[in-house]
């Protein structure tokens, strides 16, 4: 492969062969993801065990996201995430080899899925900020685009392949395939080299990197607005990403064709953004970007609960899924920037708990309310807002916005 005509777009050869890897281990991750979801589904048919699955799912990472930074800025970021990839590999792999032996247990998923998000929430730190080591930062930008296209292919892929893995085959064949993809990804990564953060003297405790790392965030002006941001619109996000499919079943009918094509616009939208920041390459003003974006989220996400019809509120579903990666890439492109490479482990894990656990307390709120008021009301009221959150945060432009 010709490298170097892609030299001057930031692609070398590490920066390639690391996106490799995290698409190998996001697309296994997704397919496994997928079938156990619908496997609890299918043989339950059970709100509350799909409750328990959520959970399983997201409050490890959430718990581990912190200590996961403070690894991330003590250690090596790259043997971390081989690490990382290694453990939930071999969890998988046990499960699979259980299922095989004939011990069939729901539980066993559960203890699986809280597994493979204590390997996410450690991570995913380490990815975050390991980009500045590979990626000169003129560059940044349009890396963080090419992978967000990456990701929306993958995740689109993703739901159909899982399906018919676990139609045809049964689902130990999808947790194989999770385990290959995981094996390949540890391989590539194996053939980058990075660079090492220069560390400060002293050997500190890993409380005390903890606490310098909040420190730090919380006394950085512009982080600190960027933490206060995230915790409102994850928040506000939360109706249009868990009740949408809600709204689909109660306005315009329950087919699973429905339900689908609600994903898949999504996904379609997040796919054709992607390719535009790839292109684009750069974002001047990342606060404005970022403040652009949440204004439009907003927006479609209100006019969701106004949609006349099915194909209108697919169009909007789509519009917005357009800016995910322009918010996803200026926002992260933005920290990297700010932030002192010896501590950008841990920022970005604080970032991840804020992310992570601001959509399920907000769940505890709308998900009852969707039982006494419409979900289209709901989609209004979080619209505005959330579109207000980026007005907000987009209104004072002192010196320290300027990046």
């Amino acid at each position: 492969m010709n490298i170097g005509k892609y030299e001057n777009q930031g692609l070398n050869k590490q920066i390639l062969l690391f996106l490799l890897s995290q698409n190998f281990s996001l697309f296994g991750s997704s397919v496994v993801g997928f079938a156990i979801i619908w496997h609890i589904t299918l043989t339950t048919s059970s709100g509350t065990w799909l409750m328990l699955a959520t959970v399983c799912s997201l409050l490890p990472q959430v718990l581990f996201s912190l200590p996961g930074g403070v690894l991330a800025d003590r250690y090596s970021r790259k043997h971390l995430i081989m690490l990382s990839d290694g453990f939930i590999a071999l969890a998988t792999l046990g499960l699979a080899i259980t299922f095989l032996l004939g011990f069939e247990r729901l539980e066993l998923l559960l203890m699986v899925a809280a597994v493979r998000s204590i390997g996410a929430g450690i991570q995913t730190p380490a990815v975050g900020a390991i980009y500045p080591q590979l990626v000169a930062q003129e560059h940044l930008t349009r890396v963080q685009g090419i992978n967000q296209t990456l990701n929306s292919v993958l995740l689109l892929l993703s739901p159909p392949v899982g399906g018919l893995i676990l139609g045809s085959m049964g689902i130990v064949a999808t947790f194989f395939v999770d385990v290959v993809t995981a094996v390949l990804a540890i391989l590539v990564m194996s053939r980058i080299k990075v660079e090492k953060i220069e560390r400060g003297e002293g050997a500190d405790s890993a409380w005390v990197d903890l606490k310098s790392g909040l420190d730090y965030a919380f006394g950085h002006p512009q982080l600190r607005r960027i933490i206060i941001c995230f915790l409102f619109a994850f928040f506000l996000i939360t109706p249009a990403a868990v009740l949408s499919p809600l709204m689909v079943e109660r306005t315009f009918g329950g087919e699973v064709w429905r339900l689908t094509a609600n994903e898949m616009a999504w996904t379609l939208g997040s796919f054709f953004g992607g390719v535009f920041v790839s292109f684009k390459g750069q974002f001047e003003n990342k606060v404005r970007t970022v403040s652009l974006c949440l204004v439009a989220f907003g927006v479609m996400f209100g006019l969701l609960g106004a949609a006349w019809n099915f194909a209108s509120f697919l169009a909007f579903m789509g519009i917005a899924g357009f800016f995910l990666p322009a918010l996803s890439t200026a926002q992260t492109v933005h920290i990297q920037e700010i932030t002192a490479p010896e501590v950008l482990g841990r920022v970005f894990s604080i970032i991840q708990l804020i992310s992570a656990s601001a959509m399920p307390v907000a769940i505890l709120l709308f998900g009852p309310l969707a039982d006494v008021v419409s979900v289209e009301s709901i989609l209004m009221v979080s619209g505005v807002l959330l579109a207000l959150v980026g007005i907000l945060y987009g209104r004072r432009r002192p010196n320290i916005l300027s990046a």
